[in-house]
């Protein structure tokens, strides 16, 4: 599979939803390379490839997409697993009790859990928090681009699939 297939795959496209797919391209090709950009950085910064692949995982888990998952966890696996990453790409276990996560850490997932499921609700104390567990303002940067790009990977991978079905 082609990296700028990722979306069309995951979502199931037939062929009429193919044609109408090829039509959009561009979109998808950005959305690959937003995803390259985001998930596997030359310069990671502060926030490491698997770390990275970890969170997306559980992104795509609070949007119940479980093909999304399974692909970030294959990241994950290709940057290295530890149980605290592991834990985290599971999702189901929540912030404070991610075993082998340090306090970055489970500010990190706090935060992610909060913007993806309740994103009205974060406020800038919450970023103040991410700054108290010791993110440079860089990584916050960066944390907000994968948390934005992995939701909106996950909404439209499930439009796709909604338009598939009906096709």
């Amino acid at each position: 599979m082609s990296a700028s297939q990722l979306i069309e795959t995951l979502a199931g496209a037939g062929s009429g939803l193919s044609d109408a797919l090829a039509e959009r391209a561009e979109i998808l090709r950005l959305s690959q390379a937003a995803h390259d950009a985001v998930l596997l950085p030359r310069a990671p910064g502060g926030l490491s490839h698997g770390e990275r692949a970890a969170l997306a995982a559980r992104i795509a888990s609070a949007n119940t997409d479980a093909t999304l998952a399974g692909h970030y966890r294959a990241l994950l696996r290709r940057a290295g697993e530890s149980p605290a990453l592991l834990a985290i790409a599971d999702g189901a276990v929540p912030a404070a009790e991610v075993a082998g996560a340090d306090g970055r850490l489970r500010a990190i997932v706090r935060h992610v859990d909060l913007v993806t499921l309740s994103p009205k609700d974060a406020t800038r104390a919450d970023i103040a928090a991410l700054v108290d567990a010791g993110l440079a303002e860089p990584d916050i940067v960066r944390l907000a681009e994968l948390i934005a790009f992995v939701n909106y990977q996950a909404r439209v991978i499930a439009g796709l699939r909604l338009l598939g079905s009906l096709a």
